[in-house]
């Protein structure tokens, strides 16, 4: 198996791109023109709505979509309804998407996303494990009734009944076990309640010390050698060869969700429970490792092929979150941030980059080249009848026929089209018409007003200044302009110290490193960290919807195919959903954690952050992520691929329905999907940190022709997504060329309205590059140097320090008393003869130490 995964050479979408009827139809004329007949026209049933307009000029909220009226006022014909709802799920005109980023999902969803709807069955097993236990042991009462003092009991009782030598008793207490932690819903009449006694319990259990149990369980089932080998013998891996695990992981990951997570009415021994809980998992007492690293070694395993039975899907959403209630969310983040540059005496930041990000508002998606030629082929149709005013750029999307997100069309862009040139010198020509030649009446409908907030919306930044010497004082009045907003990172300041450390390592001492959870992580990690990596973007690649299926690919289906495949229509529609919701919330989970994983590292140290970013680099991920993005990205955002019935906890307290093909294509009833967005903005924000300042990797996106693959994700109408895409495109838009630059005019306003400003940046036009050697291999070796220096410095060091203070006085070590061994004076004498008196000196040799 090569060490590194490969990126498939063809892409393949993850959902079959909505049909577009493709209706012939000119720009239609402006509200209360007259046609040649004297009637007033009607809007076209495909046209977009646009915005209302207040007073001041504010465009109002759009209405939701597809439910917006006819600016008519009519009713379209029956048979265009569902023409004009379909079309307008793949047009760039479809209203914002009103996305709240975090560090996670709502909490009912995030517990549902544990299991698959294959599991379904087991809810009913655990809840008979749980009564023929509990109504042996308590008579005439259920689990609701009884005091906390007969809960603990009762619970103590369960965990001695896992310390039983058969497996299948065993699995049966477990299993009781998880229906507690599942909130006994059997006793329980709706979801709300299912969720406050989930809480409830894990509490209890956390306090009894289940945890802990359970994790003595699970090295049990790791080292299960008999598994692993029962399970390569097998053709086909299923859900019976991962029921242990999947019981243990299930109970562990909600006591780690239901304690992670605050809520107001808590009470104070839970708050102190949680703390001891983070404790416990950030600094291990009783081993010398970290649960995460437990887990990231069932990671190893598993794509190592010795362990094709783990449950993945659990193990990594079970990482994720460790990582997430041991390390700290995006607002923990940022605090210590703000923390960590008080400590080194550095300005404070000019905002908070996720609630800018929710302040700002989405453009209106580029224009394509395609799009361009064929306006313009319209342009020079009608030129020798009328002259029309050019439109604004925001407009043009509106003449879409096309969608260009289709597989067909993805090679159709601005680098390999040249003749775009002409269109937009063709808009520039009328551009001047229309200050010569007087306006003419209307013929389209008013283009609405845009109200643009004052100012940016980012505080300028500058990363460097030179000397003044020699220069005249406008120049001087520049470089006080920048100075005032001149931005040094804790990265600056860390680069800096580790150099003065390298320079001096005897002046300056040792090193005082703080033992943060962070800390303790990446040296538990060290020396397994690129085998980690590696097996985190296998996964990726392997749960990628752009991933065809190989022989030699791992198979991570082990926890949701059932053990007999599907023999009716039904059957294998409700399968083929439940693999989609698996592998979205396989990449959900991968991107989270390795952007949690980035951002904690590069603020307890930039070369700890390079370390993993190298790596990641080295096994492929940029083209990997590229590959990920080269799909109808909106079609993955707006996917269905959900049972609302089926979801826990509304599976366990209501009758399922009975299921039909209709039911099973309706999905859910929202705007789109919260975990693909979710990962979607993830997997950008990685990319940007591997990239960001990065020559040689920044023309990794250009080699791969990032920028049409980029383009096309500007199709979702989402401020915070395409902020990290026009991020992406600004720092390789200077290598893209002029021509580019001229056809992808709205690309550079976009970036130049959203994106933070480097005052001496030359992103915009920088027309030198050629010039520049390109040496990347040099750059990657240099940074790899400081890594290795970095790692070896801190964590290769030996107990007894090189630069430790020595005693050069003779007295005092000569009257030192030292502990001899007892056999010591029997050999003495041989030892002096062979050691001293045999020995000639070599007088000699001191003349060269002169």
């Amino acid at each position: 198996m090569s060490p590194h995964p490969r990126i498939p050479s063809s892409p393949h979408p993850h959902v079959p791109t909505s049909p577009c009827p493709r209706i012939p139809w000119s720009p239609p004329p402006r509200q209360g023109a007259v046609t040649r007949r004297g009637h007033r026209p009607t809007a076209h049933p495909c046209s977009p709505a646009r915005p209302a307009v207040t007073g001041d000029g504010a465009a109002l909220p759009p209405r939701s979509h597809p439910a917006a009226p006819r600016r008519s006022g009519q009713e379209p014909p029956a048979g265009n309804r569902r023409k004009r709802q379909v079309s307008c799920r793949g047009s760039v005109d479809c209203p914002n998407l009103e996305f709240g980023y975090g560090d996670a999902d709502g909490f009912a969803a995030e517990l549902s996303e544990l299991y698959s709807y294959t599991e379904e069955p087991e809810f009913i097993t655990n809840r008979r494990c749980f009564e023929e236990d509990f109504h042996a042991q308590v008579q005439g009462k259920r689990w609701l009734e009884l005091g906390v003092a007969q809960q603990k009991a009762y619970v103590m009782r369960l965990l001695d009944g896992l310390e039983v030598v058969s497996r299948d008793k065993r699995l049966r207490v477990a299993r009781a076990v998880l229906y507690l932690a599942q909130g006994t819903f059997g006793d329980c009449d709706n979801e709300d309640d299912v969720l406050h006694w989930s809480r409830h319990n894990n509490f209890l259990l956390y306090q009894m010390g289940t945890f802990s149990a359970f994790l003595e369980l699970l090295n049990m089932e790791i080292d299960n050698s008999q598994a692993c080998s029962s399970a390569l013998r097998k053709p086909a891996i299923s859900l019976a060869d991962s029921t242990e695990l999947r019981v243990l992981l299930s109970v562990m990951y909600l006591m780690v969700e239901n304690i992670r997570v605050e809520q107001e009415p808590d009470p104070p021994e839970w708050k102190a429970c949680r703390e001891t809980f983070r404790t416990e998992l950030s600094f291990p007492v009783h081993t010398e490792e970290p649960f995460a690293l437990l887990l990231f070694t069932m990671v190893t395993k598993f794509c190592s092929g010795h362990a094709p039975h783990f449950p993945m899907k659990k193990v990594l959403l079970l990482l994720w979150k460790v990582l997430l209630f041991t390390l700290g969310g995006f607002e923990a983040l940022q605090a210590m941030k703000v923390k960590k540059r008080e400590e080194l005496g550095l300005p404070p930041l000019p905002e908070d980059s996720i609630q800018v990000m929710r302040s700002m508002r989405a453009a209106s998606p580029p224009t394509y080249s395609i799009e361009l030629v064929e306006q313009q082929q319209q342009k020079r149709g009608h030129r020798s009848r009328r002259v029309r005013p050019l439109m604004k750029q925001d407009s043009l999307d509106i003449y879409n026929e096309r969608d260009p997100f289709k597989n067909d069309e993805a090679g159709i862009d601005e680098e390999e089209n040249d003749d775009v040139d002409s269109g937009i010198e063709g808009e520039l020509d009328l551009m001047e018409r229309d200050a010569i030649i007087p306006a003419m009446p209307a013929q389209r409908p008013p283009i609405e007003r845009v109200s643009f907030p004052k100012g940016l919306p980012w505080a300028p930044k500058v990363r460097d200044t030179e000397t003044l010497i020699g220069l005249p004082r406008p120049i001087h009045e520049s470089v006080k302009t920048l100075k005032q907003h001149k931005y040094i990172s804790i990265s600056d300041v860390q680069i800096k110290n580790e150099e003065e450390l390298e320079k001096c390592p005897m002046s300056l001492g040792e090193e005082e490193v703080q033992e943060t959870p962070c800390e303790i992580l990446y040296r538990a990690m060290l020396y397994s960290l690129p085998q980690y990596m590696i097996a985190l973007l296998k996964i990726l690649l392997a749960a990628a919807p752009t991933s065809k299926a190989k022989t030699d690919s791992i198979n991570i289906l082990a926890d949701v195919l059932p053990e007999e495949m599907p023999i009716t229509v039904l059957q294998s529609m409700k399968l083929g959903i439940d693999v989609n919701r698996h592998k979205e919330i396989i990449v959900k989970s991968i991107s989270a954690l390795l952007l949690l994983l980035l951002k904690h590292l590069k603020l307890n140290h930039i070369y700890q952050f390079e370390y993993v970013s190298q790596h990641l680099v080295f096994a492929n991920c940029i083209p990997l992520i590229l590959k990920f993005f080269n799909q109808n990205i909106l079609s993955y955002i707006t996917a269905k691929n959900s049972i609302s019935v089926l979801d826990y906890p509304y599976c366990t307290v209501h009758d399922l329905p009975e299921l039909t093909a209709e039911s099973l294509e309706a999905g859910d009833n929202n705007q789109f999907c919260w975990r693909n967005l979710f990962s979607c903005i993830n997997l950008l924000r990685v990319l940007n940190k591997l990239t960001k300042w990065k020559h040689s990797r920044t023309m990794m996106l250009v080699v791969f022709k990032s920028a049409p693959i980029l383009k096309r994700a500007l199709k979702v109408k989402q401020a915070m997504m395409q902020l990290y895409v026009l991020k992406l495109l600004k720092i390789q838009t200077k290598y893209l060329g002029r021509q580019w630059r001229k056809s992808n005019m709205k690309t550079m306003s976009a970036i130049y309205q959203k994106v933070r400003h480097r005052m001496n940046d030359d992103w915009a036009y920088g027309n030198d590059i050629d010039a520049r050697p390109w040496d990347f291999q040099a750059e990657e070796c240099t940074l790899r140097a400081n890594i290795e220096a970095f790692n070896s410095r801190r964590y290769d060091k030996p107990q007894d320090s090189e630069f430790a203070p020595v005693d050069n006085c003779l007295q005092s070590v000569l009257g030192q008393r030292l502990e001899l061994p007892e056999d010591f004076h029997y050999s003495y004498e041989l030892w002096l003869e062979r050691e001293v008196f045999s020995q000639p000196i070599r007088w000699e040799e001191l003349l060269h130490y002169q």
